[in-house]
């Protein structure tokens, strides 16, 4: 059976805390070969991502081309199941419609000095999505990242796609295209994230990067945020689920391996106030992945990264939450919200008994890239704002800069920076003489 976290045991904290702060990132370092990597795409440009492509996805990028055209767009339309088709263009149009509501309005006001104050909000210049390619068919994982980036108004808007041996995924393509995304470059892995950072002969500059990818994306993201901007550095992915002995204990087997089947590395919590529940939804789990196509996995998952915690009430789960703060949260009992209420740290809650975190996955409509590892104690998942940029307005006449400035002046000359402080004197001082 699961080993089980049981608050009445005296090693209950310390148990926490050790399984809470366990490493499940990817535990070969591959921060040298990235680096490597990236400086190879800086010094030899597209030779580079021609030898890298080569190398690790056996695909001659020269000969065949750097770019998805219409013909491959026109195939992976024939070659796509009609109504998965359609099931792509619901979940864009849901994942549209509550992106549209994020929308910021500019603010612009003068205040009691006469200062006239305010921002505006401009969509980025560029950006490009990282989509994992080949076998792996992630067109969620398009939807969610080009949609806000349409909304918001990106002027140009690239991706890459990984293509060994020459395949692309048919879904991801249909999903490009319903995006409205064009341009599509043949090429992954950190070979893919620098040549966006810097730019090559073919691959433009961009400014911001969003999207999924193994360790050597992640890393090659992590080395690269300054240079460019990044959506966030991805862990494994989460799920905790709080549940009392009412939900049915297959479901909830259902939703924890939901997030275990992703790598071995994710990680899955059960928290419940009945040990009973939790050993028959344990049972569940373990009949449930006999039968599974990616049980390897799953399993390997849910072994190493799982965990049961059985409390005395509820109540007692919501600190635990805060401080786990995890990527997914369900809280499966008859009034969700009375705990959710009380949640602060979470990527994103779903709230009673009948929506599986998968739902939030693909056709809820809020943003399916969350923060992991713990990173939502002070982040968020993506939105339209993040495809955007807020830049301030400032405006003083004459009377008003000189009713704010001695302030300032004040303040600049205790910093022991005069030059801060005249250059707000001399504007004073003109307008004294003309008075």
């Amino acid at each position: 059976m699961k080993k089980i976290l049981d608050f009445e045991s005296k090693e209950f904290v310390k148990d926490l805390d050790n399984y809470i702060s366990k490493n499940r990132n990817i535990s070969t370092d591959v921060s040298e070969k990235v680096k490597i990597i990236i400086n190879k795409i800086i010094d030899e440009n597209d030779t580079a991502l021609k030898d890298l492509t080569l190398k690790y996805d056996d695909y001659e990028i020269m000969k065949h081309g750097f770019c998805v055209n219409e013909n491959d767009f026109n195939l992976a339309f024939k070659e796509c199941d009609k109504g998965l088709i359609a099931a792509i263009e619901k979940a864009a149009e849901r994942i549209s419609a509550f992106h549209e509501k994020q929308i910021p309005s500019n603010i612009s006001y003068t205040d009691e000095s006469n200062v006239q104050l305010g921002y505006k909000w401009t969509p980025l210049d560029s950006v490009g999505l990282y989509i994992p390619g080949g076998k792996a068919s992630y067109p969620s994982s398009v939807i969610m990242t080009a949609i806000p980036a349409r909304i918001a108004k990106v002027p140009e808007i690239s991706m890459c796609v990984p293509c060994p041996k020459g395949y692309l995924n048919p879904s991801v393509l249909v999903a490009a295209k319903i995006c409205g995304v064009e341009k599509i470059y043949k090429i992954g892995g950190a070979q893919a994230i620098a040549a966006m950072a810097y730019g090559t002969n073919t691959v433009k500059k961009v400014n911001k990067i969003f999207g999924p990818g193994n360790a050597w994306v992640a890393e090659a993201k992590r080395q690269l945020f300054g240079k460019v901007g990044i959506d966030m550095v991805a862990g494994p992915s989460e799920i905790l689920v709080i549940s009392d002995n009412n939900s049915n204990p297959n479901w909830i087997a259902a939703d924890l391996l939901s997030q275990a089947e992703h790598d071995t590395n994710a990680q899955s919590i059960l928290i419940t106030d009945d040990l009973d529940f939790a050993k028959q939804v344990d049972a569940a789990i373990d009949s449930l992945i006999i039968s599974l196509k990616r049980k390897e996995i799953t399993e390997t998952s849910w072994r190493n990264n799982g965990a049961i915690i059985v409390l005395k009430n509820l109540e007692q789960s919501i600190d635990i939450v805060n401080k786990i703060a995890p990527e997914h949260l369900e809280i499966s009992v008859e009034n969700p919200e009375l705990i959710a209420d009380k949640i602060n740290n979470a990527g994103s809650i779903f709230l009673g008994r009948f929506v599986p975190e998968a739902i939030g996955d693909y056709i809820a409509g809020p943003n399916h890239v969350l923060p992991t590892a713990s990173t939502a104690r002070f982040s968020s998942g993506i939105s339209t704002l993040d495809y955007m940029r807020r830049t301030s307005l400032i405006k003083c006449d004459p009377e008003a800069l000189n009713k704010i400035a001695p302030s300032a002046i004040k303040i600049a000359e205790n910093e022991g920076l005069e030059v801060h402080a005249l250059s707000m004197k001399i504007r004073m001082n003109n307008f004294t003489n003309e008075k």
